[in-house]
């Protein structure tokens, strides 16, 4: 009977209904959820309060934006006819009055040289402009703009100059101003709010302020955030934000830009006329249900994901971590009193590391075996090599015809190169890998070495970079190398005006999937009319063919060069099965050729 209730009770340990059941707890506080749309209310309603905010200063400074985008426009419409009679003041000045007289808009119009005169303007006087703000700031900045003036140079009321700049062709010549009455710009606005909380300026893109309620001006710190100023509230355009004014008031304001990148207006708000009062309790009261039900929430989850899964799962990580980096003396143990899911997970794990461990180890001892016996060939390739170039030179010293000493020495160079490609082989850390950058520098030295002589004065300069292949690209590469060394070496000549024959050689990579070698030798003036190479020149042939590229050959008066461009295969692992075929296959390959 125990037994038949434990086996139908066995479901309880799956890892799904203790987690079902113990997160069941946790979904009892939800139904404090509710007063979270408290929260979503109180947010959306101070949402439309602060974007009414926005509205409302936008519309408080319509007036004024219609009126300085009017301005603007009026003085860029005035720079043709000011052009037209710029060479005849009197006629100038005349439209310009008479532009000024037909509306009550502008109480002054003109056109100022860029040296600081104006005898063009609707007083008909002509005026020396340098030193006043409208002159002086157009000189710092010459480009549009909006200025306010307590006393206007030539009208003397308190204005606000709006200003283009006037071109001929590519040439400055001033710019062309209308002057308009700080009264008619307060006016557009002064009549919108009507509350004494509510504060409003519009300034210009210096902090200059052109107009504002009354006093506002004498009030500024009372209508400003603490530590702002009109300035750097520009960064603020299009927001709406709550901050302490200097008196310690709070307030509410918002930035909307008038005049893109010239004018801005700023509105200054109590939180009551705002509409945003009353919702920063109801804000707090959702935001300390939140945190309660999160808290219970992420108490009971914690506990039932901790308690069920994640201090086995913890163990199981730090058991792989273990296997990982090489702690591997015993197979870890299983985690019994885990869930039925975690527990197999773990017991297959288990199992798995001894499987691994038992094939790793015939898997080493095989490839420690192989790599030994592969290196070994290679070394007694080397050796024998090494010694049909020792029985050739010997040969050759016996030998009295100079053309078979030469055809000995040439087979001699090839074997000794072969020779040092396999040396090269056996001393790799990787086999699937070879360096031919070293490689080549090697057999380069060996052949700068056996050619040098007291009488043959020969500068050999090399710029080889780092260069990592395949065996199967290395050794044609080495191997063309070496014949176009060769016939470098045999033809290098002393150039006219040089003291000495010099050969060059370079390997260099021109992008990350190709590489570029060149030999270069000097040309004497008796060495400009050469004969075809011969075996050198096939031998070449065939290597660049098997490096998938063409040997392309350039000379000079004083240079002859050979260019080889070619593809990089990316150096992959290889099983150790397949690496004694691939760089015995390499090596035989370069042998035949």
């Amino acid at each position: 009977m125990l037994r038949e209730l434990a086996e139908t009770l066995q479901f309880t340990k799956g890892l799904g209904f203790r987690l079902a059941a113990l997160l069941s707890v946790a979904i009892l506080p939800i139904g404090l959820m509710s007063l979270i749309q408290t929260m979503y209310l109180s947010g959306e309603a101070e949402r439309s309060a602060e974007t009414a905010i926005v509205g409302r200063t936008g519309a408080a400074a319509a007036g004024e934006r219609a009126l300085l985008q009017s301005a603007l426009g009026t003085a860029d419409a005035l720079g043709p006819a000011v052009l037209r009679d710029i060479d005849d003041p009197e006629a100038c000045s005349e439209m310009l009055r008479a532009f000024v007289e037909r509306g009550a808009t502008y109480v002054y119009a003109g056109f100022t040289r860029i040296d600081g005169v104006s005898n063009c303007n609707s007083a008909g006087e002509t005026r020396q402009l340098n030193g006043f703000a409208a002159y002086e700031y157009f000189i710092a900045n010459p480009t549009t703009m909006v200025v306010p003036l307590r006393q206007g140079a030539v009208s003397g009321r308190s204005v606000v100059v709006v200003a283009q700049p006037l071109y001929r062709d590519r040439e400055l010549l001033g710019y062309v101003a209308l002057s308009l009455s700080q009264d008619l710009l307060h006016s557009t606005h002064s009549s919108i709010y009507s509350s004494e909380g509510t504060r409003t300026i519009t300034f210009n893109v210096e902090g200059d302020i052109l107009s504002a309620d009354d006093n506002v001006v004498q009030e500024i710190s009372g209508a400003l955030p603490r530590n702002e100023t009109l300035r750097s509230l520009i960064s603020r355009a299009e927001t709406t934000f709550s901050d302490v004014t200097a008196s310690g008031e709070q307030r509410v304001f918002a930035v909307v830009s008038v005049v893109p990148g010239l004018v801005y207006a700023l509105g200054s708000f109590s939180p009551m006329e705002a509409g945003v009062q009353g919702y920063r309790v109801t804000k707090l009261t959702a935001v300390l249900f939140a945190v309660a039900l999160w808290a219970v929430s992420l108490g009971v989850a914690y506990y039932a994901v901790y308690r069920l899964v994640l201090r086995h799962v913890r163990e199981l990580r730090s058991q792989m971590r273990r296997f990982a980096v090489g702690d591997r003396a015993a197979p870890p143990r299983i985690i019994k009193d885990a869930p039925t899911e975690i527990a197999d997970v773990s017991r297959t794990f288990h199992n798995m590391v001894r499987i691994l461990n038992r094939d790793e180890a015939a898997l080493e001892a095989a490839i420690d075996e192989k790599t030994v016996l592969l290196k070994e060939v290679h070394h007694r390739v080397k050796n024998n090599l090494q010694l049909i170039a020792s029985i050739i030179s010997m040969q050759g010293r016996v030998i009295s015809d100079d053309d078979a000493k030469r055809v000995l020495r040439s087979v001699q160079d090839r074997v000794a190169s072969l020779a040092s490609i396999y040396k090269n082989l056996y001393q790799a850390e990787h086999l699937e890998s070879v360096d031919a950058d070293r490689l080549i520098s090697e057999i380069i030295n060996q052949m700068t070495r056996a050619s040098s002589s007291p009488d043959h004065r020969l500068k050999v300069e090399t710029d080889i970079e780092p260069l990592i292949l395949q065996p199967d690209q290395a050794v044609p590469l080495t191997l063309l190398t070496n014949e176009a060394f060769t016939n470098a070496l045999k033809y290098a000549g002393t150039p006219d005006g040089s003291g000495e024959a010099h050969v060059r050689v370079e390997l260099k990579r021109v992008d990350d999937d190709h590489a570029r070698l060149e030999v270069t030798n000097s040309i004497g003036t008796q060495d400009r009319e050469m004969d075809g190479t011969g075996l050198g020149s096939q031998l070449i042939e065939a290597f660049a063919e098997q490096l998938e590229g063409k040997a392309v050959t350039k000379a000079t008066d004083t240079e002859f060069t050979l260019s080889l461009v070619f593809r990089t295969e990316e150096i992959r692992p290889l099983p150790i099965e397949d690496r004694a075929v691939v760089l015995t296959s390499a090596a035989r390959d370069g042998a035949r050729h």
